[in-house]
């Protein structure tokens, strides 16, 4: 018998500045990346199938950096038309069973979508919830005005589960307005199980919630692995009128020397990148002794090492180059470097560092032999 499909559809296309921090919630950064990395992070190794992530259409160049192998999708008006947006895009090849997951909550482990799974083996449905203990108020102006019944009552979390035909037909005839999926997966007549949710598996939506969720991470609620790379490499000059420097082609009297293009900040980044990864250096992944790679753009081998990070489950989170020469003047080329390690990496240029320095002309850079470069990467994986 063969297994069922999963596919994960993860929700964050909304706008909501509730939070604060002066972008979408599931922008902001929460333990050194953003919200939403972490929410991938912990749904990646669990879906089956297809991992869809539904952002903003401002947002899909953001969305890059989020990694490979997902499944980008632009919301629509609501998140209704986000979740039936994502839905029609699996229609073509659909799984089984489908989770649909709010953006907002990076603290969801395995074992509730484990619960959530296991009920659709006897329902269309199922969602996870917390009973409320509570008690309940009507308020008005700022005073009670009486109190409600909360025997019966739960607090809906994520992910929501469904069999996936079942969800695609009750979004399909929905007119429009619905809070959850749940709802609509009733207003269609399905029954929705309701599993044990999870007092850690929080929406974040106040200030308050990032302090609690940090607080969590850093506890061990959500274990996190956190490692540091560091670079170095070194070029002499020879014959040519410019050097790749980060990515920029500078203008210069002298060219640097290599079996690639030389790019010694470029690949002092790389080698930091492999070193955290414990992975080696650029000649494990690019032997020089390949024709292959003879004059080859350093890009290749940047974007392979940022590309690996991603593919073993880590959040390449910030990357400082240092370049180390008397001469070409770096200063004046630094942010179309840094843009262009950023967008090489598919990083925010915020999160990239490019500056330099001299040797105070002491040793081989201070005779302008050549440049020398140091970078340092950071990454991390829940």
């Amino acid at each position: 018998m063969t297994a069922a499909t999963t596919a994960i559809v993860i929700v964050a296309a909304g706008r909501g500045l509730r939070a604060g921090g002066g972008l979408p919630k599931q922008w902001r950064d929460l333990a050194g990346r953003p919200v939403l990395a972490h929410t991938v992070a912990a749904l990646r190794p669990l879906a089956s199938g297809p991992l869809v992530v539904v952002v903003h259409p401002d947002d899909m160049a953001r969305a890059a950096s989020l990694g490979d192998g997902l499944r980008l999708i632009p919301g629509g008006a609501d998140r209704q038309a986000s979740v039936r947006s994502a839905l029609e895009a699996l229609a073509g090849d659909p799984p089984d069973r489908v989770l649909i997951h709010d953006g907002a909550r990076p603290l969801v482990r395995p074992a509730l979508v484990a619960r959530v799974l296991a009920a659709l083996d006897d329902a269309p449905g199922a969602a996870p919830a917390l009973a409320v203990t509570d008690a309940l108020w009507r308020g008005a102006d700022g005073t009670v005005r009486g109190a409600a019944d909360r025997a019966g009552l739960f607090r809906a979390q994520t992910p929501q589960g469904f069999r996936f035909g079942a969800i695609l037909a009750a979004h399909r005839a929905h007119p429009g307005g619905a809070a959850d999926d749940v709802e609509i997966a009733r207003a269609a007549g399905l029954d929705v199980a309701i599993v044990e949710g999870d007092d850690d598996n929080i929406k974040l939506t106040w200030p308050g919630d990032f302090a609690r969720a940090a607080r969590l991470m850093q506890e061990g609620g959500v274990p996190m692995d956190i490692r540091t790379g560091n670079g170095f490499d070194v070029h002499r000059f020879g014959p040519g009128d410019g050097c790749w420097l980060c990515g920029v082609l500078v203008p210069h009297d002298r060219a640097l020397q290599g079996h690639s293009d030389a790019d010694v900040g470029m690949h002092a980044l790389t080698d930091a990148i492999y070193g955290a990864l414990g992975m080696g250096d650029i000649g494990r992944h690019f032997p020089p002794s390949d024709p292959q790679w003879k004059g080859a753009a350093s890009a290749i081998f940047l974007r392979h090492a940022a590309a690996l990070a991603r593919e073993h489950g880590f959040t390449l989170t910030h990357a400082d180059v240092t370049l180390i020469c008397e001469r070409p003047k770096v200063g004046p080329h630094a942010e179309a470097m840094r843009a262009t390690l950023a967008e090489i990496m598919a990083l925010e240029p915020a999160r990239v560092s490019v500056k330099a320095t001299t040797s105070e002309r002491l040793g081989f850079t201070g005779r302008e032999e050549g440049i020398a470069a140091l970078a340092t990467a950071t990454l991390v994986r829940p």
